[in-house]
Protein backbone atom coordinates (compact mmCIF):
# COMPACT_ATOMS: atom_id res chain seq x y z
CA UNK A 1 0.00 0.00 0.00
CA UNK A 2 2.82 2.41 0.81
CA UNK A 3 4.26 1.97 -2.68
CA UNK A 4 0.84 2.66 -4.24
CA UNK A 5 0.67 5.98 -2.37
CA UNK A 6 4.20 6.90 -3.47
CA UNK A 7 3.27 6.03 -7.08
CA UNK A 8 0.19 8.29 -6.89
CA UNK A 9 2.33 11.15 -5.54
CA UNK A 10 4.80 10.68 -8.41
CA UNK A 11 2.00 10.61 -11.00
CA UNK A 12 0.60 13.82 -9.56
CA UNK A 13 3.98 15.55 -9.58
CA UNK A 14 4.68 14.43 -13.15
CA UNK A 15 1.27 15.65 -14.35
CA UNK A 16 1.86 19.05 -12.77
CA UNK A 17 5.34 19.34 -14.24
CA UNK A 18 4.08 18.47 -17.73
CA UNK A 19 1.16 20.87 -17.54
CA UNK A 20 3.15 23.68 -15.90
CA UNK A 21 5.35 24.23 -18.95
CA UNK A 22 2.43 24.86 -21.29
CA UNK A 23 0.05 26.47 -18.79
CA UNK A 24 2.41 29.07 -17.28
CA UNK A 25 1.86 31.76 -19.95
CA UNK A 26 -1.86 31.03 -20.06
CA UNK A 27 -2.19 31.29 -16.28
CA UNK A 28 -0.38 34.63 -16.43
CA UNK A 29 -2.77 35.81 -19.18
CA UNK A 30 -5.79 34.63 -17.20
CA UNK A 31 -4.57 36.55 -14.15
CA UNK A 32 -4.28 39.72 -16.29
CA UNK A 33 -7.86 39.28 -17.53
CA UNK A 34 -9.13 38.91 -13.96
CA UNK A 35 -7.05 41.79 -12.59
CA UNK A 36 -8.19 44.07 -15.43
CA UNK A 37 -11.83 43.23 -14.65
CA UNK A 38 -11.34 43.82 -10.92
CA UNK A 39 -9.62 47.16 -11.53
CA UNK A 40 -12.63 48.13 -13.67
CA UNK A 41 -14.86 47.32 -10.67
CA UNK A 42 -16.26 44.19 -12.31
CA UNK A 43 -16.78 40.79 -10.70
CA UNK A 44 -15.75 37.19 -11.25
CA UNK A 45 -18.43 34.51 -11.58
CA UNK A 46 -17.39 30.86 -11.21
CA UNK A 47 -19.01 27.51 -11.92
CA UNK A 48 -18.38 23.83 -12.54
CA UNK A 49 -19.94 20.44 -11.90
CA UNK A 50 -19.06 17.94 -9.17
CA UNK A 51 -15.45 18.28 -8.02
CA UNK A 52 -15.02 21.16 -10.46
CA UNK A 53 -17.87 22.97 -8.67
CA UNK A 54 -16.04 22.52 -5.37
CA UNK A 55 -12.86 23.90 -6.90
CA UNK A 56 -14.76 26.89 -8.29
CA UNK A 57 -16.04 27.49 -4.77
CA UNK A 58 -12.50 27.31 -3.35
CA UNK A 59 -11.34 29.92 -5.89
CA UNK A 60 -14.26 32.22 -5.08
CA UNK A 61 -13.62 31.90 -1.33
CA UNK A 62 -9.95 32.75 -1.88
CA UNK A 63 -10.95 35.93 -3.71
CA UNK A 64 -13.75 37.08 -1.41
CA UNK A 65 -11.93 36.26 1.83
CA UNK A 66 -8.16 36.08 1.30
CA UNK A 67 -5.50 33.85 -0.18
CA UNK A 68 -2.17 34.10 1.66
CA UNK A 69 -2.01 37.74 2.67
CA UNK A 70 -4.37 40.12 4.40
CA UNK A 71 -6.15 42.27 1.84
CA UNK A 72 -9.61 43.60 1.02
CA UNK A 73 -12.08 41.09 -0.34
CA UNK A 74 -12.49 40.88 -4.09
CA UNK A 75 -15.90 40.66 -5.82
CA UNK A 76 -16.50 37.06 -6.84
CA UNK A 77 -19.57 34.84 -6.82
CA UNK A 78 -19.78 31.06 -7.10
CA UNK A 79 -22.89 30.14 -9.06
CA UNK A 80 -22.90 26.58 -7.73
CA UNK A 81 -23.05 27.52 -4.06
CA UNK A 82 -26.75 28.36 -3.81
CA UNK A 83 -28.61 25.05 -3.88
CA UNK A 84 -32.00 26.74 -3.52
CA UNK A 85 -31.50 28.81 -6.67
CA UNK A 86 -30.06 25.85 -8.55
CA UNK A 87 -32.92 23.51 -7.70
CA UNK A 88 -35.52 26.20 -8.41
CA UNK A 89 -34.08 26.73 -11.89
CA UNK A 90 -33.68 22.99 -12.51
CA UNK A 91 -37.26 22.35 -11.36
CA UNK A 92 -38.92 25.17 -13.28
CA UNK A 93 -36.73 25.05 -16.39
CA UNK A 94 -33.91 22.53 -16.77
CA UNK A 95 -30.65 21.48 -15.13
CA UNK A 96 -28.99 22.80 -18.28
CA UNK A 97 -30.11 26.33 -17.28
CA UNK A 98 -28.77 26.38 -13.69
CA UNK A 99 -25.79 28.58 -14.55
CA UNK A 100 -26.99 30.40 -17.67
CA UNK A 101 -30.06 31.80 -15.92
CA UNK A 102 -27.92 33.10 -13.04
CA UNK A 103 -25.43 34.64 -15.45
CA UNK A 104 -28.23 36.42 -17.29
CA UNK A 105 -29.52 37.77 -13.96
CA UNK A 106 -26.21 38.68 -12.31
CA UNK A 107 -23.64 39.12 -15.09
CA UNK A 108 -22.66 42.53 -16.40
CA UNK A 109 -20.55 43.55 -19.40
CA UNK A 110 -16.90 43.32 -18.39
CA UNK A 111 -17.44 40.63 -15.75
CA UNK A 112 -15.47 37.39 -16.12
CA UNK A 113 -16.85 33.85 -16.06
CA UNK A 114 -14.33 31.29 -14.84
CA UNK A 115 -15.54 27.74 -15.33
CA UNK A 116 -13.94 24.38 -14.66
CA UNK A 117 -14.57 21.07 -16.37
CA UNK A 118 -12.60 17.90 -17.00
CA UNK A 119 -14.64 16.78 -20.01
CA UNK A 120 -15.99 19.97 -21.58
CA UNK A 121 -19.28 18.50 -22.74
CA UNK A 122 -21.77 19.36 -19.97
CA UNK A 123 -24.73 21.22 -21.42
CA UNK A 124 -25.11 23.49 -18.40
CA UNK A 125 -21.53 24.75 -18.84
CA UNK A 126 -21.92 25.18 -22.59
CA UNK A 127 -25.06 27.24 -21.99
CA UNK A 128 -23.19 29.24 -19.33
CA UNK A 129 -20.61 30.25 -21.94
CA UNK A 130 -23.35 31.37 -24.34
CA UNK A 131 -25.05 33.36 -21.58
CA UNK A 132 -21.74 35.00 -20.64
CA UNK A 133 -21.20 36.05 -24.26
CA UNK A 134 -24.73 37.44 -24.39
CA UNK A 135 -23.80 39.60 -21.37
CA UNK A 136 -20.49 40.68 -22.99
CA UNK A 137 -18.41 38.80 -20.44
CA UNK A 138 -15.02 37.18 -21.03
CA UNK A 139 -14.72 33.47 -20.33
CA UNK A 140 -11.77 31.66 -18.79
CA UNK A 141 -12.26 27.90 -19.15
CA UNK A 142 -10.13 25.38 -17.27
CA UNK A 143 -10.62 22.20 -19.25
CA UNK A 144 -9.15 18.72 -19.53
CA UNK A 145 -8.53 16.02 -22.09
CA UNK A 146 -9.28 17.52 -25.55
CA UNK A 147 -11.45 20.35 -24.18
CA UNK A 148 -14.65 18.69 -25.38
CA UNK A 149 -17.19 21.07 -26.95
CA UNK A 150 -15.93 24.12 -25.09
CA UNK A 151 -13.14 25.32 -27.42
CA UNK A 152 -15.63 25.70 -30.29
CA UNK A 153 -17.74 28.08 -28.18
CA UNK A 154 -14.92 30.34 -27.04
CA UNK A 155 -14.28 33.57 -28.92
CA UNK A 156 -11.06 35.55 -29.44
CA UNK A 157 -11.44 37.37 -26.11
CA UNK A 158 -11.78 34.13 -24.13
CA UNK A 159 -9.04 31.90 -22.80
CA UNK A 160 -8.83 28.13 -22.44
CA UNK A 161 -6.39 26.56 -19.98
CA UNK A 162 -6.41 22.92 -21.07
CA UNK A 163 -4.85 20.03 -19.15
CA UNK A 164 -4.50 17.38 -21.90
CA UNK A 165 -4.45 14.37 -19.58
CA UNK A 166 -6.77 11.37 -19.47
CA UNK A 167 -7.02 10.98 -15.70
CA UNK A 168 -9.77 12.95 -13.95
CA UNK A 169 -7.89 13.06 -10.61
CA UNK A 170 -4.74 14.41 -12.31
CA UNK A 171 -6.78 17.04 -14.19
CA UNK A 172 -8.44 18.15 -10.94
CA UNK A 173 -5.05 18.36 -9.22
CA UNK A 174 -3.64 20.55 -11.97
CA UNK A 175 -6.80 22.69 -11.97
CA UNK A 176 -6.49 23.28 -8.22
CA UNK A 177 -2.85 24.26 -8.55
CA UNK A 178 -3.80 26.54 -11.45
CA UNK A 179 -6.40 28.26 -9.27
CA UNK A 180 -3.85 28.76 -6.50
CA UNK A 181 -1.41 30.21 -9.04
CA UNK A 182 -4.13 32.59 -10.22
CA UNK A 183 -4.82 33.68 -6.64
CA UNK A 184 -1.13 34.34 -6.07
CA UNK A 185 -0.73 36.33 -9.30
CA UNK A 186 -3.91 38.33 -8.68
CA UNK A 187 -2.76 39.29 -5.18
CA UNK A 188 0.73 40.15 -6.41
CA UNK A 189 -0.60 42.40 -9.18
CA UNK A 190 -3.19 44.15 -7.03
CA UNK A 191 -1.44 44.32 -3.66
CA UNK A 192 2.25 43.54 -4.21
CA UNK A 193 4.21 40.71 -2.64
CA UNK A 194 3.62 39.98 1.01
Amino acid sequence: MDQRVITLFHESIEAKMQAGESLAPLIASASHIIVHALLDEKKILTCGNGISAAQAQIFTASLVNRFEQERPGLPALNLGGDITTQTAIASDYSFNDIYAKQIRALGQPGDVLLLLTTGGNSSNLLQAISAAHDKEMQVIALTGRDGGDIPALLDVNDLELRVPLGSHPRIHEVHLLTLFCLCDLIDQQLFGSH
